[in-house]
């Protein structure tokens, strides 16, 4: 996965944030998640959302049964980085994460259901587990 995620962020980073691999296409966002454990910066390109001024990211892991690991790692530590496109270029952002509450959940994830039906899938094999949701404010 490590070898897929450097290939992503180096076709976002040299194309303005646009990655046709996949199909993600302006749709992502790279998260420099910080380590619980470690404190190291981890990056993550996700896809990503823009609403409203900031940006919805879910932790579907592909269906996992598992949270990713930068779940657990923006649980801790909620002020980011984030890397988007931006006037064809990449720029840096500051954001705080924050969960998703209940009352916004369901419709936060409609969003990404309608914008990728591969959402649908991950369903059917993550053992029944709910995809954790953030939004990621500028600061």
């Amino acid at each position: 996965m490590a070898d897929f995620n450097e290939m992503i962020i180096e076709e976002f980073r040299s194309n303005g944030g646009h990655v046709s691999t996949a199909g993600f296409g302006d749709s992502l966002v790279v998260v420099h998640s910080i380590g619980a454990k470690s404190g190291e910066i981890r990056l993550n390109p996700l896809m990503a959302i823009s609403q409203e001024g900031s940006w919805l990211i879910v932790g579907s892991a592909a269906g996992s049964p598992k949270d990713p690991a930068w779940v657990h790692n923006l649980r801790a530590h909620p002020r980011v980085d984030i890397e988007v496109p931006h006037d064809g270029g990449v720029r840096t952002v500051a954001v705080e994460a924050s969960e998703v509450p209940d009352a916004e959940w369901a419709d936060s994830w409609q969003k990404f259901l309608d914008a990728s039906s591969g959402f649908a899938k991950y369903v059917e094999t993550s053992e029944g587990r709910r995809f954790p949701i953030f939004r990621l404010t500028p600061t």
